[in-house]
């Protein structure tokens, strides 16, 4: 017997190795200044172009005005944790790179190149990753194994002078406090008394427990489940895991208030929000865990390609809601809703850095979003389809760099507002207006 989501996802995966063979790939670069004559290349080539790099080098910030570094993404991966595939290497990589590369142009706006490299020591991806630095406005860190992506991203946000960014970190957590905030508002609770569970403890979790605290949560009511059990001080590993994952181990430290000690299905006893980003299921959380929590009980099971548990199971054992981080159930509590929007606005204002408040904020304009729209047990955050959400979100992000005096350009609220706004819309009209004219040929089914 299949299970929801089952057959659909076994047809999408077909469609995708079928078109991918056919299109050869989803991104391309396409010129951006009239040609209408070889004259133009005196201009945009030799002899002309001297001109402008001798502007550069007087003051490199004009890379960000003359080049295309002021609306360009690096995405940066090693291949070694790739969606739910694990190691697969940094060919395998590239179609997920391309395709986020996709998403990043339709809903932000953004040009983001897909970098995968064959490099794995984390010092020398630091090295890579500075390297790159010159041609970029922005970096896209992207599967990357832990504990190696929280070194990586701490140690870029220091030594570079442009946004560093890990998605599966940041941007899934941020995406969870969207979805949490709104979650718990219709269930009744405040950030404060609301008891969480996180079930896996790797990049995403650990970015999810650090953003909850910067946006209230009481992270005393958050017990933390890995693959040995229930972390807490006592446990036997917590010196090994000081030294080999020191970003667990200071979680470990501050969570878990009761001290509860066993597995997931001791911690779930009186929870009120399970956030699972685990491995893949169904089956990796059982329907009678479930019921170990509390009324009204709230579940994330976050996996892909499959979530830990069906949603019907989850609801069947009393969940009254249930986010997963696919598209084609509801409550999709994915990093698509949160980067687009964060870079459209960390280049609009050519910040320096994304801080902890910007993310906070951004993820609170998606629940605000959500909720003007009607927030009910099957809406808890906006869909991809909602594109209007990406320019509030770039909005949000780059009034925060303003304030915050990390941005380069300064402008309104509603400027950074009205210019993301323009820049989306400009480049969805070009996409479908090459789809109209068959430059991009339609997919046949």
């Amino acid at each position: 017997m299949r299970n929801e989501g089952e057959s659909g996802g076994e047809v999408y995966s077909d469609l995708s190795v079928k078109f991918s063979k056919h299109y050869q790939g989803k991104i391309q670069t396409l010129p951006k200044v009239p040609i209408s004559s070889l004259d133009d290349f005196s201009i945009w080539y030799t002899p002309g172009v001297a001109a402008v790099s001798k502007k550069i080098a007087e003051d490199k910030d004009l890379s960000f005005e003359m080049t295309w570094r002021w609306n360009t993404v690096a995405i940066l991966t090693d291949g070694s944790r790739v969606l739910g595939l694990g190691n697969i290497g940094p060919e395998a990589s590239l179609p997920v790179m391309e395709g986020k590369g996709l998403i990043f142009k339709y809903l932000g706006g953004v040009d983001a190149i897909p970098i995968p490299i064959n490099v794995h020591d984390k010092e020398k991806m630091a090295e890579v990753a500075s390297a790159l630095e010159p041609a970029f406005g922005g970096i896209n860190l992207e599967d990357i194994e832990s504990p190696k992506c929280f070194y990586l991203l701490e140690t870029l946000r220091e030594r570079m002078n442009i946004p560093v960014w890990h998605d599966d970190q940041l941007g899934t957590a941020g995406a969870t406090l969207a979805g949490s905030l709104n979650a718990i508002k219709i269930t009744g609770r405040s950030p404060k008394d609301t008891n969480i569970v996180m079930f896996g403890s790797g990049a995403a979790n650990v970015a999810t427990v650090r953003l909850f605290k910067a946006a209230g949560f009481d992270i005393k009511n958050i017990v933390m489940v890995d693959s040995k059990g229930i972390l807490h001080p006592e446990r036997e590993d917590m010196d090994s895991l000081m030294r080999a994952n020191p970003w667990k181990y200071e979680l470990g430290i501050a969570t878990n208030v009761r001290r509860i000690r066993g597995n997931i299905q001791d911690a779930l006893e009186g929870a009120d929000l399970l956030v699972a980003a685990s491995r893949p299921g169904p089956g990796v959380i059982k329907g009678e865990w479930i019921k170990k929590m509390n009324k009204r009980a709230i579940v994330f099971a976050l996996a892909n390609p499959v979530p830990e548990i069906w949603p019907s199971e989850a609801k069947e054992n009393g969940a009254e809601i249930v986010a997963t981080g696919r598209s084609d159930f509801p409550n999709q509590v994915n990093n698509s809703m949160v980067f687009p929007g964060v870079f459209r606005g960390a280049l609009d204002s050519r910040t320096r850095k994304i801080t902890e408040t910007m993310i906070v904020k951004a993820s609170e304009e998606l629940a605000k979003y959500a909720e003007e729209q009607n927030l009910t047990q099957d809406h808890i955050i906006p869909s991809m389809d909602d594109w209007e959400v990406f320019p509030r979100v770039a909005a949000t992000i780059a009034d925060i760099a303003v304030k915050e005096n990390v941005a380069r350009k300064k402008m309104s609220k509603n400027e950074f507002y009205e210019r993301a706004r323009e820049l989306i819309l400009k480049n969805r009209g070009m996409i479908e207006k090459l789809m109209k004219d068959n430059l991009i040929e339609a997919m046949g089914r």
